[in-house]
């Protein structure tokens, strides 16, 4: 069993484990500690077309991909379907507006966990009441608040990962010496799996407290 418990800095000292074991989790913490997004300065105040769009987030999202080398950040034919799904306000003269590089950016993160109508149904109120509104209020005040909220994290979920992970090379002290680091990964990686799940219950049950009655279903 594993009794030393890490430090906040991710620094594991006297618990038996491997090198290559320290390292890994060494590896995730820095990657939580580079987790940054796209702020709305950063975002050309000029109306882009489509291949330019397609330049800006792959330059500045291709590292958050699993693989950098190989995966597609977001392509012409995703860009058409988004407009399709109403996902997307349509281009003004073939021309997107930084609002609508915004609304990329929520759906890049979003569609790793959510279906298409999911984000839809997320997405359309947002657009439909603060896109190119010409208000005080707009999307760019709504992206801002929501990242500064979600920037102040980091270190909360660098803890509750630490946590999660000291517990589960806490597990399986009886099992084949052979096979117990395979099993301690396999408990982490059963944790974090069990909180993603619990977390995307919960947010398609605000999702469908916040889909409107059809006409069926209302009374």
């Amino acid at each position: 069993m594993y009794d030393a418990a890490p430090d906040v800095g991710g620094m594991w000292r006297g618990i038996g484990m491997t090198i290559d074991t320290e390292d890994l989790l060494n590896s995730i913490l820095e990657s939580l500690t580079r987790i940054e997004y796209i702020r709305p300065e950063e975002i050309p105040n000029i109306d882009l077309y489509m291949d330019q769009v397609t330049t800006f987030m792959d330059k500045r999202l291709r590292s958050t991909s699993r693989n950098p080398g190989d995966d597609k950040i977001l392509t012409k034919t995703m860009i058409n379907n988004y407009a399709k799904n109403d996902l997307l306000p349509p281009p003004v003269k073939k021309k997107y507006s930084k609002e609508h590089v915004l609304l990329l950016i929520f759906i890049y993160y979003y569609k790793g966990i959510l279906s298409i109508n999911d984000i839809q149904t997320l997405l359309s109120p947002i657009t439909e009441k603060f896109f190119q509104n010409d208000a005080d209020f707009d999307l760019e005040d709504i992206y801002n608040e929501v990242f500064s909220m979600e920037e102040e994290q980091v270190e909360n979920l660098k803890k509750d990962v630490l946590d999660k992970y000291k517990k589960a090379w806490n597990t399986f002290g009886e099992a084949p010496e052979e096979s117990q680091t395979f099993l301690k990964s396999f408990s982490f990686i059963c944790l974090l799996s069990f909180d993603v799940y619990v977390k995307k219950l919960l947010i398609e049950k605000l999702l469908d407290e916040m889909k409107p009655e059809t006409d069926g279903a209302k009374k």
